[in-house]
């Protein structure tokens, strides 16, 4: 956890990829990842060498409750952040795959990405390579360094999509909490 939390840090005050002002503390982080593990949800790390003497975590990724409400149950909203010496090296694909992969075998049918400023060509390029399509463009949302940003909304459809009523919900555990 200590390396998710220098990884989103540094987005955090640096990038607008995500819209929060103040990097959360390891606690909330913890917490964050306790409620999506909670819920049944995969939260991915990998690992490379970004040239010290071990392998160490280099990015994560996760899917979290696209919306609270019930009628919500089979979408889910996808995340991903590199350490910036990290990227170019197909480790955000291998992680948006993998997480792909997951959230289909725990039978959820659709993954929305809401992707900050969109003028942020890296993640919409890989979501659009991995069948991700535009669903929208929210003008001027977010103010972050002083300049009003977008986001770009994608989705994706996982398994059957919404091509078939699901015959129970995915995780049942997840609708009770």
């Amino acid at each position: 956890m200590p390396r998710v939390c220098e990884i989103y840090r540094h987005h955090v005050l640096t990038g607008t990829a995500t819209f929060e002002l103040v990097p959360p503390t390891p606690e909330e982080m913890a917490g964050r990842f306790a409620a999506v593990r909670e819920k049944g949800y995969p939260w991915l790390v990998v690992e490379a060498d970004l040239g010290g003497a071990r392998s160490v975590v280099a990015g994560y990724a996760y899917a979290t409750s696209f919306r609270p409400r019930p009628a919500y149950a089979w979408t889910v909203e996808d995340s991903i952040y590199l350490d910036p010496a990290a990227t170019g090296r197909g480790l955000g694909r291998a992680l948006l795959v993998r997480l792909i992969a997951e959230c289909e075998a725990i039978g959820l049918r659709q993954m929305i990405a809401v992707i900050g400023d969109s003028a942020n060509a890296p993640s919409i390029a890989l979501h659009r390579t991995l069948g991700f399509v535009d669903a929208g463009l929210q003008r001027a949302v977010g103010l972050k360094f002083g300049r009003w940003l977008d986001t770009v909304t994608m989705q994706r459809a996982l398994g059957d999509g919404g091509a078939s009523i699901p015959q129970s919900p995915p995780g049942a555990a997840r609708l009770q909490s």
